[in-house]
């Protein structure tokens, strides 16, 4: 399976290699982008459009990566608790185990009584 995603990386990145050197003329191209809001408006210094691309995929990383280790906290939470819960009913579960075995002497004398009745 390693080896599959090996090779479908190796394509994609081919893949993005060949996208670009293909559109290199577009990707050169500057451009401005502006934001105006009610209380606010920015407006950023011409860039190439191919500047503007690996930001959003940085970003995108970036914020991938935050969901990732934000779900690894929280599933390391909760394996603490239920290990936690598991060790507890171990716990419990041999001190059943070593409980003496006690018999019931009371039903057996019936039974034999019982027996010796028939007889």
């Amino acid at each position: 399976m390693k080896h599959i995603k090996f090779i479908i990386s190796l394509l994609l990145m081919l893949l993005a290699i060949i996208l670009i050197v293909e559109n290199l003329g577009q990707l050169s191209k500057t451009l401005i982008l502006r934001v105006n809001l009610l209380f606010w408006a920015h407006e950023t210094p011409p860039m190439a459009f191919y500047l503007v691309i690996i930001v959003v995929f940085l970003l995108g990383i970036f914020v991938a990566s935050s969901y990732g280790i934000v779900e690894r906290f929280k599933l390391k939470k909760k394996i603490r608790v239920l290990s936690r819960e598991n060790s507890e009913k171990d716990r419990e579960l041999n001190s059943f185990r070593n409980l003496p075995l006690v018999e019931d002497k009371i039903g057996d004398e019936e039974i034999v009584e019982g027996e010796h009745d028939n007889v």
